[in-house]
């Protein structure tokens, strides 16, 4: 049997159907919208992993190339690893589902999402959120859901839900929304500058649109859903939890003394070792119990120490900045650089400019593209105290500079403006929080170090919340622990003007406008501070950029003239970089990069550039070579390419008999254009230019 429900959602429907493929799993969904599907699996485990303490949550998101009727590149021609778009989308799934299964739930989960049509108007990335949620709801895997997701942009002052992609080429804001019928779950948003409110407007509007997609998801599983496999951890024993507070909650108490983040760390295991010794004679799942037990206890005091008297893990007031020191140039060989240090958390990040050679080739089942600005975060195990092998990125270290770079994305210059290619690169070196946010002040610091001229400075900060009842705490610039064992976990970064870029999760059931108001709020007023801290040290781009960054002479020439400056072959082309030494690209719209760390060298390319695509005057005086000698007159090279007749009878004032008399293959001669002809034909005199001479001395 098929299942099928539809709703309108931006204006368009949206239908999700069950029941006729993958039935081996645990719950499947198909998704379309517009002429994107996408098919969402969920499988549970059919036992509980033994010896873990956390949720064994796994989701894959991937796009198949026959999505968009494309055979993939490569040797291979098949899809390999993920791309960076599907890691940040399996993010994207992964971050509103996770709080919302059954505290102690340790059954691995794993949800697929595969993208099996792309309309390129429909951005599938929302459309497996709902999948997800949905391919949960209908199985028996104990789901706190559903939820639903939906895109909002703003294209002239008016929300969009689900925006196509045009649309959002237009649109000041990208937000996506995801939640339960009560409350938000997850943001992640990038903006133009936008202010707080209109931020918090669009966020209402997607919650609002999203409350259908959890309405058919509902009544499709009180219809035909499956089961729910029945799970309730196991409450702790009264008697050992009394044991156990007594051994270790008071010292726990005495942590929220402003202690280092190693110092506390010390501590706590120090109360740990002391709690656990005397279970030592018991039973391994006994001492596991004890374990859990000593971290409930740290959560429950230190958000009641919050709560109750505004106490923090570090002794700062909730909205307190932790101190921030800064430090600019200081590698001298890179092309900008910048130390971002705010308490425990540094980045050290650095700007390199680079030619057009260096964009990076984007090939997705949206098409090919070019990115011009990228920017790498590396999270070393060193930054928090840890061995462990080195490999490539990971998703946490891709999500984290995914949101540093659209938080600056705004503030580039236009490629006409700045034609380089932008690489930043944040090296975490400590980190205690927020070290996302941190790599957003340090980039924006390095770019205006290497002389990038960006519109503003940009600064982010995490905050973060504490929820008991109806008791909420906000917390600016949060640590480490702060984001473990609190609520919520939200960054916000932009300028003085407005919000560039914004995530939120939260572990909580929603979160009401209210709350996310203040949060808001309190971001603003931090990130403002921030700022003005930045701004001290440099308050805006260098005039110059680096004597070892190329300089880059960008310009444009008539398509019709690209032929010449390339010439047969590519011979002119190669004869002006084996003279200059320069790098030279030419794009189909006639738009010429010329790319030296040398200036000098840039400058000579230019003028021989501007020499070849140069259209002769009639009355203009040119130095050229004679190219071939003839009985009735020269040939003359006036510019690379153009040749002119130098006439027997206008190479001197007197008459000659022989021209070789006068001039050789090879010399340079000085000619005026006198004349030319309808074919394009070009007379040349020297005898005139003489005479000009004479004339002038005469003066």
């Amino acid at each position: 049997m098929v299942d099928r429900f539809e709703t309108i959602v931006g204006g368009k429907p949206l239908s999700i159907a069950f029941g006729s493929v993958a039935r081996q799993a645990d719950g499947a969904a198909w998704v379309r919208y517009g002429d994107t599907v996408v098919l969402v699996t969920a499988v549970a485990a059919k036992q509980p992993r033994e010896g873990i303490d956390f949720f064994p949550l796994t989701v894959d998101y991937q796009e198949r190339a026959y999505a968009a009727g494309k055979i993939p590149g490569g040797f291979f021609k098949r899809e390999g690893r993920p791309r960076d778009a599907e890691t940040l989308a399996s993010r994207l799934i992964d971050r509103p589902i996770r709080p919302l299964f059954p505290k102690g739930y340790r059954r691995d989960v794993q949800i697929i999402a595969t993208v099996l049509s792309a309309d390129m108007e429909n951005d599938p990335d929302v459309l497996a959120i709902v999948g997800a949620s949905a391919a949960l709801t209908v199985s028996p895997i104990p789901f706190l859901g559903p939820i639903g997701a939906v895109r909002v942009g703003r294209v002239d002052g008016h929300y969009v839900v689900n925006p196509t992609y045009s649309q959002l080429e237009k649109s000041d804001l990208d937000v996506v929304v995801a939640g339960t019928r009560e409350g938000v779950m997850m943001v992640e948003a990038g903006a133009r500058e936008v202010p707080e409110e209109i931020v918090l407007e669009a966020i209402a509007v997607g919650h609002k649109a999203l409350g259908e997609l959890c309405r058919i998801q509902v009544q499709f599983q009180h219809a035909h859903g499956k089961p729910k496999t029945p799970f309730t951890a196991p409450p702790p024993d009264p008697a050992l939890l009394e044991r156990v507070g007594a051994a270790c909650r008071e010292p726990i108490r005495g942590l929220a003394a402003g202690f280092a983040k190693e110092e506390r760390a010390d501590r706590l295991a120090g109360i740990r070792e002391r709690t656990i010794a005397p279970f030592a004679g018991e039973p391994p799942e006994v001492l596991a119990q004890v374990r859990e037990l000593v971290d409930q206890i740290e959560r429950e005091e230190m958000r009641r120490l919050l709560i109750q008297g505004g106490i923090r893990a570090d002794g700062r007031p909730p909205e307190a900045i932790r101190p921030i020191r800064i430090e600019i140039g200081l590698l001298p060989r890179t092309h900008g650089s910048a130390l971002f240090t705010r308490g425990e958390t540094q980045a050290l990040v650095t700007t390199t400019l680079g030619t057009s050679e260096d964009v990076q080739r984007l090939d997705s089942i949206e098409g090919e593209g070019f990115k011009r600005f990228m920017l790498h975060y590396n999270f070393p195990p060193f930054s928090v105290g840890e061995v462990r092998f080195l490999r490539g990125p990971g998703r946490r270290e891709i999500g984290h500079g995914a949101l540093a770079e659209r938080a600056l994305l705004t503030v580039l210059p236009l490629p006409e403006e700045f034609p380089y290619t932008l690489r930043i690169v944040s090296d975490i070196l400590e980190s205690n929080g927020s070290s996302s946010m941190a790599t957003v002040c340090g980039a924006s610091l390095s770019l205006m170090d290497a002389g990038v001229p960006i519109r503003a400075a940009v600064a982010g900060v995490a905050m973060g919340l504490v929820k008991e009842g109806e008791r909420v705490a906000i917390l600016t610039d949060i640590l480490g622990v702060e984001d473990q064992l609190g609520d919520m976990d939200f960054k916000v970064a932009g300028t003085r003007r407005g919000i560039t870029a914004m995530q939120m999760d939260i572990k909580i059931a929603g979160l009401t406008a209210a709350i996310l108001g203040g949060a808001l709020e309190r971001a603003r007023s931090a990130r403002l501070s921030v700022l003005d801290q930045m701004e001290r040290v440099l308050a805006q781009p260098r005039d110059h950029i680096s004597p070892y960054a190329p300089r880059i002479i960008s310009f444009k020439i008539p398509v019709d003239k690209i032929r010449e400056v390339i010439g047969p072959g590519g011979k002119m082309i190669r004869s002006i970089i084996e003279e200059t030494g320069v790098k030279i690209d030419i794009s189909d719209d006639g738009t010429v990069e010329i790319a030296s760390v040398d200036e000098a060298a840039a400058a000579k390319a230019l003028g021989i550039v501007h020499k070849i695509i140069e259209v002769p005057e009639v009355g203009k005086i040119y130095t050229g070579k004679v190219k071939k000698i003839t009985d009735f007159g020269a040939f003359v090279e006036i510019l690379p390419g153009t040749d002119g007749l130098l006439h027997i009878s206008q190479i001197a004032e007197t008459r000659i008999v022989r021209v070789e008399d006068v001039l050789k293959e090879g010399d340079e001669v000085t000619v005026k254009v006198i004349e030319i002809d309808r074919a394009g034909k070009i007379r040349l005199s020297r005898k005139e230019v003489l005479r000009d001479q004479q004339q002038r001395e005469k003066r």
